[in-house]
């Protein structure tokens, strides 16, 4: 299979309490499959790129489930290393409404990526004729091997030729600011397009916007305060592309979703959109496979646009992955109405 996008990571199986029950008090748990860079693959193969996704799995019934997911979606999962030992990660989604927040509880401890190392993936393989890879900050924060591995996978996309994006996806359940800061550093190097949020680029690179800029609404916030960080960054780091996403949280259930770009030395604004939440875990990974998918269609600006409206939609949807079309997306970009689709 020729895969266009190839993304490295973990994948868990998510639990969740339905109807907004807490986890002691629940009977049954919804189950499903999700993870960044999975969740990435999955979105950019739905939106008609070929996708290929490297993981490394327990031989057992709920790694069977991972690569069945994957697979169902049209992503290559050929190169996924299988270990007759460790473990799968699990992590608990508990559901929130004003004023409880929502809240992820994690049992992803000694998981099989967490014991991948250097040499186990042939990346030469893997990136033979892809144009991009993706991948997270989540990856090398699972171990000091993983954190290997990603440094290995990164070179070798570069020395394939690909384009590199790298959702910084900062975990402080998984590391330290100091411990991410020191392992990703070196890394930025092998990087082409950063996407963040600001509060994660000041925990791990200690950069920030222009405190002293005072702003009413969000677009003057994205304009006068963001966009300090994302030119920071492409500064600093030689970036080509910078996006930051951006989210106002006046409810646990309404929030305010859109993002912003650096790139050629100027400041790109996308729409924003105002979002009713069914499920917000996994948003930010749609709006990382909407950007990839438009920054390979088309340009960064359409890459911004679209990614909005594709993370927007993302948000109405249950489940880490993303089952919004690009038909949708465009549809909300254009400035569809709410009415019902008949």
């Amino acid at each position: 299979m020729q895969a266009d996008v190839v993304t490295f990571g973990e994948a868990m199986v998510r639990l969740s309490p339905p109807d907004y029950q807490r986890i002691e008090q629940t009977g049954s748990f919804d189950a499903r499959i999700g993870g960044a860079e999975l969740n990435v693959a999955v979105a950019v193969s739905r939106l008609g790129l070929g996708s290929r996704w490297v993981s490394r799995l327990t031989d057992n019934a709920l790694g069977w489930m991972m690569r069945n997911d994957a697979r169902k979606h049209g992503v290559d999962t050929d190169y996924i290393v299988w270990t007759p030992e460790d473990r799968i990660g699990v992590y608990f989604v508990e559901f929130g409404a004003s004023p409880r927040p929502s809240a992820v509880l994690y049992d992803r401890a000694h998981t099989a990526i967490s014991k991948i190392t250097p040499g186990m993936v042939d990346w030469k393989a893997v990136f033979d004729g892809a144009k991009l890879f993706h991948c997270s900050g989540i990856t090398p924060a699972l171990s000091d091997s993983a954190a290997e591995a990603t440094l290995e996978a990164l070179k070798a996309a570069k020395a394939a030729g690909c384009t590199v994006s790298y959702d910084l996806n900062y975990r402080n359940k998984l590391w330290s600011t100091e411990k991410a800061r020191a392992v990703q550093e070196p890394m930025m190097e092998y990087v082409d397009i950063l996407i963040s949020t600001e509060e994660d680029t000041k925990k791990v690179f200690g950069i920030t916007g222009d405190d002293s800029a005072e702003a009413d609404d969000f677009r003057s916030l994205a304009s006068e305060t963001y966009a300090v960080v994302a030119q920071k960054l492409a500064e600093r780091f030689q970036f080509d592309v910078v996006a930051i996403t951006l989210r106002e949280n006046p409810s646990v259930l309404r929030n305010t979703w859109g993002a912003i770009a650096f790139a050629d030395g100027r400041i790109i604004e996308g729409p924003k959109f105002d979002v009713e939440i069914i499920d917000r875990v996994g948003g930010g990974d749609s709006f990382s496979a909407g950007f990839i998918y438009g920054y390979l269609t088309v340009d960064v600006e359409y890459a911004l646009k679209f990614g909005n409206a594709f993370s927007a939609l993302a948000h109405s949807i249950p489940g880490d992955f993303n089952y919004a079309t690009k038909a949708e997306a465009e549809r909300l970009l254009s400035g569809g109405a709410m009415r019902i689709q008949r």
